[in-house]
């Protein structure tokens, strides 16, 4: 314990330098801890939101457009698709679930969702108040989405036109709150839920001139894609292919898509942890050289450790000891810094609805920290602390 206490004043012996060294240090780990946290909640974000979804069928264009707006509802989707050949779709012996998106409006920036009462299943979604559509022009919103528009059962807003909020206001048409979501952590927090005939209601109401040009848009009906379920893992095989080459349809795997982006935003992720590790490399140079340095600086001390019994093995311990409080330290603040930097980034996102990153999670990966702390500030004093085991008495007390 004494040997603790004496490392701990030695190292702040010089308190600009011992700051230096915690501060490069800990911004190392600050970067480790950074990528660890944002590809953990990555991981766990698509996780859930893609659990359950075998394919997403849509309007041809990016099929990585396709699952970002339909599926993670952060890009806006490439166009629509006939409704009759979504329900033709659904009768594909391949498929054994179909949950259709309609999307289009929104409301102050969150998006008002038509869809069915298997969206909200899907996700095992329960009711905090209220309940569930049973009619056109209700709207369940998701926890996040009545926190921030205070809204409550029974209140009533009008839709405007477009995903981004700004767009022409649905004055005709007005929807009602007639349940909340409880928190589920999942997409459906930053969504407006209604029933898909909500959506065609709103925009045929607006549009429509008379009784025959209402039964022609009816005719005419249209959903932005739908989310499908396979009866068999087999399928993945063939029914993309099929929807893909013989209809005006596109069939986009999430899994493939996402793993397709991951690898495109690895080139950004390698240069942080290049980054990193330049910084890390750099705090290890820098403490062996401040420990180093406190060897020659303190021989008077260690003479009289040595003179006073102490071993040599003491003295190297006095310095491991002081690299190790550096160490915890660095990797103190570098997991703060980290944490901070991940919820800076989740508060960002959420400006404007988007992915939920953010918020204080400790993954088991996180533990590298500060073994990787400790590894680095060892690493660097196990030179100077075999320089203190080797030099003699004799040599100390000629400050040779």
């Amino acid at each position: 314990m004494k040997t603790i206490a004496f490392a701990w004043r030695y190292l702040w012996a010089r308190p600009l330098g011992a700051a230096l060294n915690v501060l490069l240090l800990g911004l190392g780990l600050a970067s480790i801890t950074f990528l660890l946290l944002v590809g953990h909640q990555l991981n766990q974000a698509f996780a859930r939101d893609l659990a359950g979804i075998d394919v997403v069928v849509g309007a041809k264009g990016s099929p990585m457009q396709l699952i970002l707006s339909g599926v993670l509802h952060v890009d806006v989707p490439p166009g629509n698709v006939p409704l009759q050949a979504v329900q033709a779709l659904a009768k594909n012996p391949l498929v054994a679930q179909l949950i259709p998106i309609s999307l289009g409006d929104s409301f102050q920036g969150f998006r008002i969702v038509g869809s069915s009462h298997d969206y909200p299943a899907l996700y095992a979604a329960t009711l905090a108040q209220g309940r569930l559509w049973d009619a056109p022009m209700q709207v369940v919103l998701g926890a996040t989405a009545a926190a921030k528009l205070g809204a409550g059962l029974g209140q009533s807003f009008k839709g405007s036109h477009g995903l981004g909020g700004g767009g022409h206001v649905h004055g005709d048409s007005a929807y009602t709150v007639v349940g909340i979501l409880a928190p589920s952590g999942s997409v459906l927090d930053r969504l407006i839920l209604t029933d898909t005939a909500s959506v065609w209601q709103t925009h045929e109401d607006s549009t429509a001139l008379d009784a025959e040009d209402r039964r022609v848009m009816e005719e005419e009906r249209e959903v932005t894609m739908a989310l499908v379920r396979y009866t068999t893992p087999l399928a993945a095989v063939s029914f993309p292919r099929f929807v893909n080459t013989r209809t005006e349809m596109q069939a986009a795997a999430p899994a493939v898509e996402i793993t397709r982006m991951l690898s495109l935003l690895g080139l950004g992720t390698d240069v942080l942890r290049a980054f990193a590790g330049v910084l890390l490399l750099t705090a290890g140079l820098s403490v062996f050289i401040a420990l180093w340095s406190a060897v020659r600086e303190r021989r008077g001390d260690l003479a009289l450790l040595r003179m006073l019994g102490a071993p040599p093995s003491k003295v190297a311990a006095l310095l491991l000891c002081e690299a190790l409080w550096l160490g915890l330290l660095a990797s103190v603040l570098g997991m703060l810094l980290g944490q901070g930097f991940a919820a800076a980034l989740g508060w960002f996102l959420q400006l404007d609805n988007s992915l939920l990153i953010g918020g204080m999670v400790w993954p088991p990966a996180l533990a590298v920290v500060p073994v990787l702390a400790l590894a680095v500030s060892l690493g660097a004093a196990l030179l100077p602390a075999l320089g203190a085991y080797r030099t003699s008495v004799l040599e100390l007390l000629q400050g040779r």
